[in-house]
């Protein structure tokens, strides 16, 4: 796309080595030009060439002379890739974050911190606050600002005692804004600091009020606003970036009365595009333009991510010169100023598109985790949010704060907006992928482009091409072959030791028949497959994706590209995007290569032996880990029976089957009493069981809850023994394959808080005496008013913080006292906290919130808040009362541990569909070694051996598409019924067991009548095979050794149906000796909620099986014998 800054080397392919699961070495490269590197590990030399891009254009702005009447805006553009000498780039960096000037909609002073000294002043500031010379001299002399002044003398004393306190402050910006008054005139200012290298700067907002109660009201109000928005934002449906879009710039319109607001969104490539748009009707629209990334320089995008509100209030208005120390080594750092003056010819872009006021909201997410693994910036500039407005508007401080706000709020939401589409796009492309590598083990490779799907619905493209063997199968929009051969010959010729290579511009990635392909093919990915065959996918130019989302440009429009305007914007960004295409995302290429590996496999003519020893060692990898598995599971159990908090559990049908010895203690009932009860119908009280059952519900659909109050009910002698009150975490129970079998939950005795805090609530008139009881059973308590401000810190509240009710009470709780006192675990613990005290305020309580904090020791303290609301005796809100819950050592530990477990089970599902997709390579060269033995003379016998052969590799096959058995669980797995010998079924069966035979020395005995040997039958010949050979091998393995034996006999019986069909009534019976199955197998495979063995899911899952296909599975235990019976019935076709 936008391709500033662009220098001459950008025909220089840039290659990177990526670590594969094999062990080798693979390098792929990415050809492009130097502003659009699109793979990680680019963006940072991206940027700093787009630095370069930027300086380059201002200072062509700046020698256009100071109106900028004789800047070409679009040529500009074009001309961009000329180098920037270093000092003129030096200079331009520090024009942007040290430039001197000010807004004059304020005034600023800078201090040092320790002496209070001012070391710099806007020339405004005399003015502003009332320090220039009287005309008729004063008894009482006048303080007057000038450098070395100490700022404590400029406003009066209880303004300085305010601002002595907050630089004292560990966070001064929380503290934002001071409300001081100034000592000459007494007018009231937004006081709003933050630190710099060489002190502390003061920005100094002239304030509409005279009354400091009257700000704190505003703000309360402000934020109270931005509560709601925040609210309406999380309650939208997921899976809908746009409607999140959409829904924002109303939000931030209302809150702040723009005519127009806006979310600009920065592309990989640094170019923008205005994604959502609210405005006046009257106004032109702007949803759907796209700018090159110089509109917003790379120095801009850095300061937005410092200082994340910027506001111009008229961009006609001159600035004002900051004057300063001349001891200062250099000019003073504005980056965090509220008041920093527009800089470069951005005044006059506003101008000319009619805006004289603008708000920027910046939005940042958390960037990838590789990013914070390698230490680099975690936090990634996703876009921002503009306000415009046609007239002069000051938005105040407290407002401002609350669109930052919401602004956190909406960078979260987006956040997981991001990856719940990244993982939505990389399922569809595994699906995809699956798709596509079971029909090249069907099918000839041609498949993948001649079929549905197509390698085309791996990535988005125009076309898609297969080289394979000297033949070209082309899809879609691609190249002729004459010149799919050229583009292979400049391939082997400059990138021939690469396996691939991506690019958004054939022609700046130097390919000498780019100029005739035209813009139908600009951006081209190619996969080197094996020696002679490639993928390739083609992209047409970007001006092709481009689309105007408001009204069509007038050609008589006055604009005429020169002038800095949106429209010319859009105009320079096709110009420097022609012959180019949307740059290959970093998803899309992972998605590219990772078929190319499997392909790779595909396509070879020999399979390698070590292919089987990577299938050995993967199974023996799954086994280990089943035995790492079974002794955290015991260790579990044994933390659970002896842990000193309450934990019980559940099946899928609401009973208990887990009662640990502290729940047993404090409801009174001993274990083997409570096994078997209905926890919502015999256990929790009347009041609770809606909320257990609710509970439950949830749970059982893998929706777990946290912090949830449960009454229950208690037992034995002791008639004056009250309930119990605990507090639960429910989490679903899994088994290895993720299936839900119950629900756990793990809870916290809080019945003697419950009591006193329900006293708490109730009580009228004085309370003091047990808010501020040394009581151990007295929860930390803090309360606040209406305003948000502190009003009330228990004694326990001092206990866990290390700071006294004197030095609290009357402050904020939000900013002062929870951020600045007590330091809060990063934003969203802030966000959170607002959320929750204004929703308080307003009568909506929180249960058991997670909430982390600082203490005055600097120890992090994690506890559980509950906000309820505070009323008046006529029922108005007053404030809010908070407790705080600190959670017990067993209850922490017993939670690391089931964490603990849930992520060791994720890891064994990881490695189990490793092991399935592994597994695929090797099944494609049994079944093409089969594939050529059929086409070689074989006798009778062996092609028996065969056909045995390719029955199991298709019995494996099936298995493997049976990772997700909630299919087989629920009966909605769909049958694959043809027609089969029922003979050729029973030698793949007997074949599987031979092994075990012959090294447990046991005779194997088969009753097969000969009518059943030629039997066709009618079914799903897989399913049948799998499961007989289950239970045949289970039974071999049981049977005693040496000496032992397993016999297997079939009893057929035949009926005929009205319609005159032949039922074919089989039974199976697998019979061996002695004792048989143990016991814990056999209870696994009638137990569908639980299952402790291998052998027993498999059994189970056979036992499923067989049911879905009408069929019934008996297992008998005699004195001197045991035995399967497994009944089948099947319509015949015919008897060889």
């Amino acid at each position: 796309m936008a391709t500033s800054g662009r220098r001459n080397d950008d025909r220089n392919s840039q290659a990177f080595g990526r670590a594969q699961s094999s062990g080798s070495s693979h390098s792929y490269t990415h050809v492009a030009s130097s502003s659009n590197f699109n793979r990680r590990g680019d963006s940072s030399s991206r940027a700093v060439q787009q630095f370069s891009a930027d300086a380059r254009l201002h200072a062509v702005y700046e020698r256009s002379g100071e109106s900028g009447k004789s800047f070409d805006y679009s040529e500009s553009i074009r001309t961009t890739n000329q180098s920037v000498p270093e000092q003129e780039m030096t200079a331009y960096l520090s024009k942007m974050q040290r430039g001197g000037l000010i807004q004059p909609f304020g005034c600023m002073i800078a201090v040092d911190e320790s002496s209070f000294r001012v070391i710099a002043y806007s020339e405004n500031a005399r003015e502003m606050l009332g320090l220039t010379p009287q005309a008729v001299p004063s008894l009482e002399r006048p303080e007057y600002l000038t450098i070395g002044t100490d700022v404590r003398a400029l406003f009066t004393p209880s303004s300085s005692l305010l601002l002595e306190k907050a630089f004292g402050a560990r966070e001064i910006s929380l503290l934002n804004p001071i409300w001081i008054h100034s000592k000459n005139s007494g007018k009231p200012f937004y006081a709003i600091l933050h630190r710099i290298d060489v002190g502390i700067v003061i920005d100094l907002e002239p304030a509409k009020t005279e009354d400091p109660a009257l700000s704190i009201v505003g703000a309360v109000q402000s934020q109270k606003l931005a509560v709601r928005a925040i609210s309406h934002l999380q309650s939208l449906p997921s899976g809908d970036i746009k409607l999140l879009c959409d829904t924002v710039v109303q939000s931030v319109r209302d809150l702040t009365g723009h005519d127009r607001v806006m979310v600009y969104k920065f592309h990989d490539d640094e170019h923008g595009e205005v994604v959502a748009e609210s405005a006046r009707p009257d106004l032109e629209p702007y949803l759907g333009l796209h700018y090159p990334a110089t509109d917003i320089p790379q120095a801009s995008r850095f300061l937005f991510k410092q200082s994340r509100v910027r506001m111009i209030v008229d961009c006609h208005a001159p600035s004002v010169p900051v004057i300063q120390d001349e001891t200062l080594m250099q000019p003073l750092c504005l980056v965090g100023s509220t008041l920093r003056a527009p800089h470069g010819c951005h005044p006059q872009y506003m101008a000319n598109m009619g805006t004289i006021a603008s708000l920027t909201l910046a939005v940042v997410i958390n960037g990838n985790d590789e990013d914070a693994a390698k230490g680099t910036s975690s936090q990634k500039l996703w876009g921002l949010v503009v306000g415009h407005h046609t007239s002069a508007r000051y938005i105040p401080f407290p407002l401002r704060f609350a669109c930052e706000f919401l602004m956190q709020a909406f960078s979260l939401q987006l956040r997981m907006e991001l990856q719940l589409a990244s993982q939505l796009a990389e399922k569809h492309a595994l699906r995809t992928q699956t798709l596509l590598c079971d029909m090249l083990l069907r099918d000839s490779p041609t498949g993948i482009v001649t079929q549905s799907p197509s390698i085309t619905d791996i990535v988005k493209c125009d076309g898609a091409a297969l080289y394979y063997q000297g033949k070209y199968y082309p899809l879609g929009v691609t190249p002729t072959e004459a010149q799919i051969k050229e583009i292979l010959e400049w391939l082997s010729a400059f990138h021939g030791k690469l396996t691939g290579l991506s690019t958004d511009s054939l022609v700046d990635a130097g390919f000498p028949g780019a100029a005739a392909l035209g813009d139908a093919v600009c951006g081209m990915a190619v996969a080197h497959i094996t020696a002679g065959d490639f993928l390739f996918w083609f992209r047409s130019h970007t001006a092709k994706e481009i689309k105007w989302g408001g009204a069509k440009h007038d050609p008589q429009d006055k604009d005429d590209g020169q002038r800095m305007h949106p429209r010319s914007s859009f105009k320079a960004f096709l110009e420097v995007v022609k012959s180019r295409s949307l740059p290959w995302e970093n998803a899309e290429m992972d998605a590219i290569h990772s078929l190319q590996l499997i392909l790779r496999n595909s396509f070879q003519d020999d399979v390698s032996n070590s292919k089987a020893v990577l299938q050995g060692q993967s199974m023996d990898l799954e086994l280990q880990g089943m035995d790492e598995l079974r002794s955290v599971a015991r260790e579990m159990v044994r933390l659970i029976e002896t842990a000193t908090a309450p934990i019980f559990a559940v099946d899928l049908d609401g009973r208990i089957n887990g009662w640990n010895a502290k729940v047993a203690e404090l409801t009174g009932l001993p274990a083997e009493e409570a096994m078997g009860k209905s926890l919502v119908h015999d256990l929790v009280h009347k009041g609770s069981q809606e909320i257990a059952d609710k509970l439950l519900f949830h749970a059982l659909r893998g929706e777990e809850a946290k912090n949830i109050e449960l009454r229950l009910m208690t037992f034995g002698s002791d008639q004056n023994k009250k309930d119990v009150f605990v507090v639960v975490n429910a989490c679903s129970s899994k088994d290895l394959a993720s299936n839900i079998v119950g629900v756990c939950f793990v809870g916290q005795d809080v019945t003697g808080e419950k009591v006193v805090m329900d006293k708490f609530l109730n009580i009228q008139g004085d309370y003091k005496a047990i808010v501020h009881s040394p009581n151990p059973l007295i929860p930390p308590i803090f309360a606040s008013d209406e305003n948000t401000c502190c009003s009330e810190w228990n004694t326990a509240m001092e206990r866990l913080t290390g700071w006294s009710r004197a030095e609290v009470l009357g402050k904020t709780l939000i900013g002062e006292v929870f951020g600045s006192c007590c330091e809060l675990r990063g934003q969203d613990a802030m966000t959170n906290f607002v959320i929750v005290l204004h929703n308080a305020i307003d009568g909506q309580d929180t249960e058991k919130m997670p909430f982390s904090f600082f203490d005055r020791d600097g120890k992090c303290v994690q506890v559980l808040l509950t906000a309820n609301g505070r009323l008046n005796m006529d029922g108005r809100s007053i404030g809010a009362f908070c407790f705080l819950q600190i959670a017990s050592p067993e209850l922490q530990l017993a939670l690391k541990v089931q964490k603990q477990q849930d992520q060791k089970l994720v890891s064994k599902m990881k490695e189990l569909v490793y092991i399935c997709q592994e597994v695929q390579n090797p099944l494609g060269g049994l079944r093409f070694s089969h594939m050529l033995l059929r086409s070689t003379n074989l006798s009778e016998d062996q092609k028996q051996l065969l056909e045995t052969s390719a029955a199991c590799e298709e019995q494996i096959s099936k298995i493997l598409k049976d990772i997700d058995l909630e299919n087989i669980e629920d009966g909605s797995m769909e049958l694959e019924e043809v027609e089969f010998v029922l003979g050729s079924v029973m030698d793949a069966v007997i074949s599987q067991v031979m092994l075990v035979q012959r090294e447990r020395g046991l005779h194997l005995i088969r009753e097969i009548p000969e009518v059943v040997k030629t039997l066709i039958v009618y079914g799903d010949q897989i399913r049948i095979q799998q499961v007989l050979a289950d239970f045949l091998l289970n039974m071999a393995r049981c049977s005693p050794s040496p000496e032992g034996w397993v016999e297997i006999q079939l009893n057929p019986s035949f009926r005929e149906t009205l319609s005159g069909i032949t039922i074919a009534r089989i039974e199976f019976r697998i019979i061996c000796p002695g004792e048989g199955l143990p016991p814990e197998l056999v209870q696994d495979m009638f137990q569908s909620s639980r299952w402790t063995t291998q052998e027993g899911l498999g059994l189970g899952m056979c036992r499923k099986i067989v049911k879905l296909m009408k069929g019934e599975v008996q297992y008998i235990r005699e004195s001197e014998r045991c035995y399967f019976t497994i009944v089948l019935q099947l319509p015949v076709v015919k008897q060889l």
